[in-house]
């Protein structure tokens, strides 16, 4: 009980002293990358104070020098917090609406040029993809949870078309990742925080040059195969010891 209470402190207080930080330093950061370095330190003082210890693997499939769509599964609140974490590359996310209205942690987010959407508003969805892509030409990556949502049971669901669009759009690569166990930490459905080890799997880049825009469904399907054989395979490790 006592390291819930330590926990939920915790993350009260370094939110608001990270978001205050965050919106102060964008005013010196036109492109963004201090807030976000910003929400780095956040992530990994949150995932210190929960006892979660992170294990990256294929940082060699990362092309720094190249935008990007990351793409990842979605199991836990605690995947935002292991990508910020632990993904060592500069992305802003596009999260959903309901997010930027958090008071400070939302004016943090839009500091740091992340990019909301309406997900129940189509046309300013599209609009928003259409922002999206205009950063990536850029040179920003941007990060996306293509399931839309945290999974239910721990298992990889449907891939929503949207990300896929942008990547065909932006002309970029498509970079999977892969977390395994976030779900044991904190599942959907509870609250519970358990300590515990989480792997990051980067895994090689998807050409989306190599598939029309007619094509987008192999496109979907191939690049979910790649993130559930990879999740999959490392289902069997004791997640959470």
């Amino acid at each position: 009980m006592i390291r819930y209470v330590f926990i939920f402190v915790w993350t009260i207080l370094s939110t608001i002293t990270m978001s205050l930080a965050a919106i102060c330093v964008a005013f010196f950061s036109r492109k963004g990358n201090g807030p976000h370095k910003v929400g780095r330190w956040w992530a990994k003082s949150i995932l210190w104070a929960s006892g979660i210890r992170i294990q990256v693997k294929g940082v060699e499939n990362l092309d720094l020098d190249k935008p990007c769509v990351f793409m990842c599964n979605h199991q836990s609140n605690f995947d935002i917090l292991v990508l910020f974490s632990a993904l060592p590359a500069q992305f802003r996310w596009i999260a959903k609406a309901e997010l930027f209205r958090i008071p400070l942690f939302g004016r943090a987010m839009r500091g740091a040029g992340y990019i909301s959407i309406e997900r129940k508003d189509r046309r300013k969805a599209i609009q928003s993809l259409r922002e999206a892509a205009e950063k990536i030409r850029s040179g920003v990556s941007v990060m996306i949870f293509p399931e839309g949502t945290r999974s239910l049971d721990g298992n990889i669901g449907e891939f929503k078309k949207g990300g896929f669009f942008l990547a065909h759009d932006a002309g970029v690569q498509i970079i999977p990742v892969v977390l395994n166990g976030t779900w044991s930490i904190m599942s959907k459905d509870s609250l519970a925080i358990k300590p515990g080890n989480v792997t990051l799997t980067i895994l090689p880049p998807v050409n989306v040059t190599d598939y029309s825009k007619s094509d987008k469904s192999r496109l979907i399907e191939d690049v979910r195969e790649k993130i559930v054989k990879e999740f999959e395979s490392n289902k069997g490790l004791k997640e959470g010891n």
